[in-house]
């Protein structure tokens, strides 16, 4: 019901601000509380700021482009999904996360390099592998991811 009261338009913005508020949460446990992410958190990071875009993007179109758009935020939160429960189930298993498709893809386009202090990988894999109120970090991430898929599709449902 409350969701009836907000337009597509609103929705996009929402998904938008809820992704810049995880990378604020992510950088707030980074940098206040030491929690040092590795290549799959980062990975988490990078989509949640495409995500963001695509959203902001999409809101200010209208017709196919906004439901084209619509389409790759909620491809990409469900990618999104897939590297929390990697993160979750293989990587905090081991003890190094060198040179997987997470450290290849935030190396290979250097978002490591060109902002540093959000995007770069300072944990291994176990290192991050921290829980809050019980919960893993990662699976904080993919609930959001998966909230963020769901409204993205109610936002593309409404007319």
């Amino acid at each position: 019901m409350a969701a009836s009261r907000f337009g597509a338009t609103q929705r996009l913005y929402a998904v938008a601000v809820l992704c810049v508020l995880a990378i604020g949460a992510a950088l707030f446990a980074q940098y206040m509380f030491d929690m040092r992410p590795c290549p799959w958190c980062i990975l988490q990071r990078l989509l949640f700021a495409v995500v963001a875009i695509v959203c902001v993007v999409a809101a200010w179109l209208r017709g196919g482009a906004r439901v084209a758009l619509g389409g790759i935020a909620v491809v990409l939160s469900a990618c999104g999904i897939a590297a929390a429960l990697y993160q979750n189930l293989v990587a905090a298993k081991s003890t190094s996360c060198n040179l997987t498709f997470a450290d290849k893809i935030i190396s290979g386009i250097g978002i490591d390099k060109l902002i540093p202090s959000v995007f770069s990988v300072t944990g291994s894999c176990a290192e991050a592998a921290v829980s809050i109120l019980g919960v893993p970090f990662e699976f904080w991430s993919l609930a959001l991811f998966a909230v963020l898929g769901l409204l993205v599709l109610s936002a593309l449902r409404s007319r």
